[in-house]
């Protein structure tokens, strides 16, 4: 009985002991290198989603659920950023593998609660195209200020709710001498997997997870889309001119679902069937699920909408008309003292 004691203590010891996370097996020594790839990536959705935020918080003409909502979805890319970029950097730049097990959880749970919102901001902002196109003559009456601002806690509690159980369920789990991740995150696939205890109940918990939020959201988001096609082609031989802006309006809202929802897929496929394929496929998958939405989001919505890209370069006109203005009263203060002392 006392041997098992110290073995069950033991136990517990590594349970609370840090993981080691993985880099790019067999490049350790460009993980330098590759790091200038990710630091770019990184910089571009930071700077990319900050630019969405300000230019929707400075365009008064912005102000419209559509891009509220857009709001949304920058800072949830901004979340996920804020949430993956330290450990990232920590591992490529100083080689700093490991992360204690509390800090591993509550990394895994930002990430989670991160992607489950931006799943139900791209189902709000695809039932805001279908109110806007099929009754745009009601669309500022359903979609009010404070509906939004009630939306926006839904996504947010909704998120929180679902993933708050992850946590607890893995720490009642037993963890014996495997501690290094596949991937350079906390996923809460890649943390039961080192368990050496049944972890059949969170298997169930996340893949009952992904079927009630995203896939319900992804089904919803695509009987969405089905109702606009059948609306603007509907109206397309009285209003061919609508029928073109509504697709354009679309455009960048699909996009947005096929990057969250494909890699999403791909990593849920990846540790289900093939668990047992080279830890540099694993990796590489991860990578792209947390990244790539991130990054092309914010080029996406910042390129190919217009709105955006006119408020941007408005927002820098006034930027330079208050610099020039500054210069010049810096120079005519300069010039009059000079004349004071002449």
């Amino acid at each position: 009985s006392t041997s098992t004691e110290c073995k069950l203590h033991e136990i517990r010891i590594m349970a609370m002991g840090p993981f080691l996370l993985s880099g790019f097996p067999g490049l350790e020594d460009s993980h330098p290198v590759i790091s200038i790839l990710f630091c770019v990536l990184y910089l571009i959705a930071l700077m990319g989603n900050i630019t969405i935020l300000v230019v929707i918080k400075v365009e008064r003409s912005l102000h419209t659920p559509m891009y509220f909502f857009l709001s949304m979805l920058a800072a949830s890319d901004l979340g996920i950023c804020a949430t993956t970029l330290p450990t990232l950097l920590k591992l490529f730049w100083f080689n700093v593998r490991e992360i204690d097990f509390d800090a591993c959880l509550i990394q895994m749970f930002f990430i989670h609660v991160f992607s489950l919102m931006e799943s139900g901001i791209l189902l709000t902002m695809a039932f805001d195209r279908y109110v806007a196109i099929s009754n745009p003559l009601r669309y500022t009456t359903v979609l009010t200020d404070s509906t939004i601002a009630k939306i926006g806690v839904g996504l947010l509690l909704r998120a929180v709710a679902v993933i708050f159980p992850g946590p607890f369920l893995i720490k009642r789990l037993r963890f014996c001498k495997a501690n290094v991740l596949s991937h350079s995150y906390c996923l809460h696939p890649d943390i039961i997997k080192l368990s050496c205890s049944d972890h059949r109940i969170n298997s169930i918990y996340g893949l009952i997870i992904i079927l009630i939020t995203f896939g319900v959201d992804s089904v919803l988001i695509l009987l969405s889309y089905l109702k606009i096609l059948i609306t603007v082609l509907g109206i397309a031989s009285r209003e061919e001119q609508f029928k073109l802006k509504a697709f354009n309006t679309c455009a960048s809202h699909i996009c947005a679902v096929f990057i969250l929802y494909v890699p999403m897929i791909g990593l849920s496929l990846v540790h289900c069937f093939a668990k047992h394929s080279s830890p540099f496929f694993h990796m590489n998958i991860a990578n792209i699920y947390l990244l790539v939405p991130t990054v092309l989001n914010s080029i996406i919505y910042s390129i190919k909408t217009k709105q955006i890209r006119q408020g941007f370069l408005r927002v820098l006109s006034r930027k330079r008309i208050v610099y020039c203005f500054d210069l010049c009263i810096h120079f005519l203060h300069s010039k009059d003292n000079l004349f004071r002392i002449s």
